[in-house]
């Protein structure tokens, strides 16, 4: 098999979507990111539906527009993004080697209807609705918006009456979960490399994440120099796994350097950390009387529940909810919980770490003055890494040396550069006040833990009585 020439395979591209689809019945929307993308009759019956459409009221980054204001784009687009790239990613693998993959239409149509889908059963404002919310008041609750994807996509069919192959929803569904711990099925073992496209639980590498690290990237006005494309170009499957070039080693490496940075910079900032957690405080005093988390127990109720629930409790006259809409108040007019400062793990704690409680910050405190109380601090232990936790994820990947090879095998980091990390997590430990009037005595019980735990302060951060003293 030859290398892949840019000008050959935009002539080729063209004339393989040309065969695949007729753009007469096609429904064309344009993409800020990916240009036109075109939905066949068989997508727009998922997409034109209130279920699908509700992802127009998810903003993809939560609550992160309230700091870069830009990031207001949607799981919506997000969604037709990786719809899109999962296409591409297919079409790509069919151009290249379609008579010894086997791929048929009925592959593409599935992967690019797993792209399409993959979100539909997000919870409101990011991760945080099911990794922070829900956890709080539904104690021991195992679930996933990936599983609630697949609920939904089973309520669509039924509600809209959608006459689709019974075996393409149910490999749909297989691909959405093939990112999480739910094990695939026997019937996933079939041309596994399709599952590797949509949410790749083999190495992390999916068009998922290309779509939302250039598109946030784009949103945040942040620049990204990590090139998918070239990714896409040069992917080819051997032993049912799609393998990557050698050459693009380092292009990889920056995919998940992005989404780590990323994720410090914008995920996990300081302050849309803060805004979180007074989000999830309101939706937590708000629960008994809305019932917010009872909504996941049933797909047709769950569609109602989206970014809008805020503004609910904001306008709502109930006494129930006033607490929780003085919280939401706190948020419009930026009376934020207040940072008071963060240390990193030391390489060494990681591996006993335990996530540190706001418990753990008040028992430091010391005698005299004011007594801090438990419901007065806010503690975010913030993970950040490649995707595999403490692991390299690049040693899950294989490569291949040329077009003519038939060999797959992995790379060690120090065949390639020694400035590549030897670590692959870092574990951050930030401490808020939610009264401004405490800022002090909060920062003071903080140093003091950290004294009690590692023998110094790791934190990097002036206390806000120092600020003062250099102003």
């Amino acid at each position: 098999m030859g290398a892949c020439r840019t000008d050959d395979f935009n002539s080729s591209t063209a004339h393989e979507l040309t065969s695949f689809r007729d753009l007469r019945f096609s429904k064309h929307v344009h993409d800020n990111v990916h240009g036109y993308i075109y939905l066949d009759p068989i997508f727009l019956k998922f997409v034109d539906t209130e279920q699908f459409q509700r992802l127009r009221e998810l903003k993809q980054l939560g609550v992160a527009h309230m700091v870069y204001p830009g990031a207001v784009h949607s799981r919506f687009e997000h969604s037709l993004g990786v719809y899109w790239l999962a296409g591409e990613a297919i079409h790509k693998l069919k151009l290249h080697q379609g008579l010894e993959l086997g791929i048929d239409n009925f592959d593409i149509q599935t992967v690019k209807l797993a792209g399409l889908l993959h979100d539909v059963g997000h919870g409101p404002f990011s991760h945080l609705f099911e990794r922070e919310f829900l956890p709080k008041v539904l104690t021991g609750l195992e679930w996933s918006h990936e599983h609630m994807s697949v609920e939904m996509i089973d309520h669509i069919v039924d509600e809209h009456n959608i006459e689709i192959d019974s075996e393409k929803i149910k490999r749909v569904k297989e691909m959405i979960l093939a990112s999480s711990k739910y094990a695939l099925p026997k019937s996933a073992k079939e041309k596994q490399f399709l599952y590797d496209i949509v949410a790749n639980g083999r190495n992390g590498i999916d068009v998922d994440k290309f779509d939302y690290i250039v598109r946030d990237s784009r949103a945040c006005g942040l620049g990204c120099s990590f090139q998918f494309e070239r990714v896409m170009e040069t992917m080819r499957v051997l032993g049912d796994e799609i393998c990557y070039r050698a050459k693009e080693y380092l292009t990889i490496h920056k995919l998940f350097a992005t989404r780590a940075d990323l994720y410090r910079t914008v995920y996990r900032h300081a302050k849309v950390k803060a805004i979180e957690l007074m989000v999830v405080d309101a939706l937590v005093q708000a629960n008994d009387y809305l019932n917010i988390a009872s909504h996941i127990q049933d797909p047709s109720q769950y569609w109602k529940l989206d970014d809008t629930i805020l503004k609910t409790i904001e306008t709502a006259p109930n006494e129930e909810l006033k607490e929780a809409r003085d919280l939401v108040l706190r948020i419009r007019r930026r009376d934020l919980y207040q940072f008071c400062n963060e240390y990193s793990v030391p390489k060494d704690k990681l591996e006993n770490f335990k996530d540190v409680t706001a418990q753990d910050i008040i028992c430091s405190q010391k005698s005299g003055g004011v007594i801090l109380r438990e419901e007065d601090v806010a503690v975010s232990n913030v993970r950040i890494d490649l995707t595999r936790g403490k692991h390299n994820p690049l040693e899950s990947i294989k490569f291949f040396k040329d077009y003519e090879s038939e060999e797959k095998f992995p790379i060690p980091d120090d065949r390639i550069s020694h400035l590549l990390p030897t670590s692959y997590q870092d574990m951050i430990v930030r401490v808020y006040s939610k009264k401004p009037e405490l800022v002090g005595v909060v920062s003071e019980a903080f140093e003091n833990f950290q004294l009690k735990t590692y023998g110094v302060k790791a934190q990097v951060h002036a206390t806000p009585e120092r600020k003062k003293r250099r102003i």
